[in-house]
């Protein structure tokens, strides 16, 4: 079975069993897998260990007993295996900031999250660690062309923008031109949320219009990783499992002004499996 089905199958088994007491051993066990191979898989997968996840899915569980059912506090905490009503406010006050009993006498809302998805990528182990698996391999010297715009990632309608964005170059090409896009990321300055973007394709099209421009990609070396799902929802997942590359691999992000390259296979097929290229440096020896 797939590691990410495995991952998928335990969220649910939790979900349907929040009122009973849940452990690492008792959830691993179900999958029979060990509880230290399953910690670090699951750990590596969701970006959080077991038990906080749980922790997090029982105070999710707990908003209708206390908006709409009315539950006592001592019967919620009891139902969802809390063990006391003072550890359960504890908990729930610091993931939702506010104290359950106060959500009862102000005029609030939390609304229930779903179960989230799992992100697919294959997975390999490095002397018992697990990352999201990569190659380091080089990238080479390309010209892409299409259009280019700034992106806020501290704002809301960022993705918005860069889908809107790629509909415009999309529109405007011949839909005869098939192959291989890029989408492009390079930060405006060091430690912002501030990025540009160029999403382009591999040919030496001319647009007359504002915003539309060739880029030389120089040759990088790079590790390269695959996923599938929009990048613009796996960010933060992204985000993790590169910080997980560089701690396990020993590798060090270069310097470089291109953040990421995302690869597609197809213009037309954006919902496909992609790779993410991300520069690092050349190390003397690159013994991963």
């Amino acid at each position: 079975m797939e590691q990410y089905i495995v991952i998928e199958s335990a969220l649910i088994h939790i979900e349907n069993n929040l009122d009973q007491p849940l452990s690492l051993e008792s959830v691993a066990s179900t999958f029979n897998m060990s509880k230290f191979y399953f910690h670090r898989l699951f750990s590596a997968m969701m970006s959080c260990t077991l038990n906080n996840y749980i922790l997090s899915r029982r105070l999710n569980a707990s908003l209708p007993c206390i908006q709409l059912e009315n539950m006592p506090l001592t019967d919620i905490a009891y139902q969802l295996n809390f063990g006391t009503q003072s550890s359960f406010t504890r908990a729930f006050k610091r993931q939702f900031g506010i104290a359950p009993s106060s959500l009862r006498v102000k005029d609030m809302n939390i609304t229930q999250t779903p179960i989230p998805s799992v992100v697919k990528r294959p997975i390999k182990n490095i002397n018992g660690d697990i990352v999201t698996d990569f190659t380091l391999t080089e990238f080479d010297s390309i010209r892409v062309s299409g259009i280019a715009f700034e992106v806020d990632l501290a704002t809301d309608d960022y993705k918005t923008k860069i889908r809107s964005q790629s509909l415009k170059l999309l529109n405007e090409i011949d839909e005869t031109v098939n192959g291989s896009c890029f989408v492009i990321y390079s930060n405006c300055e060091p430690n912002s949320t501030r990025f540009k973007v160029l999403f382009g394709i591999p040919f030496d099209i001319q647009i007359n219009r504002p915003f539309y421009f060739t880029l030389d990609v120089p040759r990088l070396f790079c590790a390269k990783f695959m996923y599938s799902g929009d990048l613009l929802d796996i960010g933060d997942v992204l985000k993790t499992d590169y910080a997980r590359f560089l701690k396990i691999s020993r590798q060090e992000a270069d310097d470089s002004h291109i953040e990421l390259i995302q690869f597609f296979d197809d213009i037309h097929n954006l919902d496909s499996d992609y790779h993410i290229y991300a520069p690092i440096k050349r190390l003397p020896i690159d013994s991963v």
